[in-house]
């Protein structure tokens, strides 16, 4: 049941990794390729894998102080050194790890999330609120053909969600009131974290996102203000 009426939502800002684009395929089919065409192979999978099981940790030891506020590209560097070391890739040139890492700004979309962005946008402001930095989302959006309006990073707020300041922060930035903004996600922990602060929030699955390692996020496990299949059903359901 509806805690929010829909008629107030102007915005709707959607969770990214995992929400609009596959990372996980994205990062293996691209990495393979990529060292295929250099004659060397590689377990991307376990490596992409271990990459993302790094995600969280490495943004709480910003979110308690044992780092600086620093942004998830470089977050993502500092983890794929040790990664390289434990995967068996010691050689690579500086300039090849950073080629790796910019594997994040090439993530590709799911089927839907294009043309549902697209049919959102024709009612609603649009955008990522996600924990990549600015020029990772930019690019990301370039590359991907993602048609957002706005792009809100934690960046912008020096903190990483959950931490309230990035949705409220999101919220004050396009000047609405929370519950004028919605938070559309895959990640029911995210949704929680966005309806504690005001926000509406819709729910869609993505079953695959994390491979043979997904264990949670099958269905959504509170009564979102809109509950949808996938984006384009998103879309339908806010009358688009």
């Amino acid at each position: 049941m509806s805690t929010h009426p829909l008629s107030e939502i102007r915005a709707i800002l959607f969770d990214v990794f995992g929400s609009v684009v596959d990372w996980r395929t994205s990062l293996i089919t691209d990495l393979t390729a990529w060292s295929a065409a250099r004659g060397w192979t590689a377990d991307w999978a376990g490596l992409v894998d271990d990459w993302r099981g790094a995600y969280a940790p490495s943004m709480d030891r910003v979110r308690k102080g044992e780092l600086p506020w620093t942004i998830l590209d470089e977050l993502h560097r500092s983890t794929l050194a040790d990664l390289a070391r434990k995967y068996g890739l010691p050689n690579l040139s500086d300039a090849e790890l950073d080629h790796i890492n910019r594997g994040w700004h090439r993530l590709q979309p799911w089927p839907d999330s294009v043309a549902g962005l697209a049919r959102l946008k024709t009612r609603y402001i649009i955008g990522p609120l996600s924990n990549g930095n600015v020029a990772l989302l930019v690019n990301m959006a370039k590359g991907a053909g993602l048609p957002w309006d706005v792009i809100c990073s934690t960046e912008l707020f020096a903190h990483y969600k959950p931490d309230p300041e990035t949705y409220l922060g999101a919220a004050k930035l396009l000047g609405l009131a929370p519950q004028q903004v919605m938070l559309a996600a895959a990640h029911n922990n995210d949704l929680a974290a966005a309806r504690a602060c005001g926000l509406a929030t819709a729910f869609f699955p993505r079953p695959s996102e994390y491979g043979p390692r997904q264990v949670r996020d099958y269905a959504a496990d509170q009564a979102w203000d809109v509950v949808a299949a996938d984006i384009g059903d998103l879309a339908s359901r806010m009358g688009c």
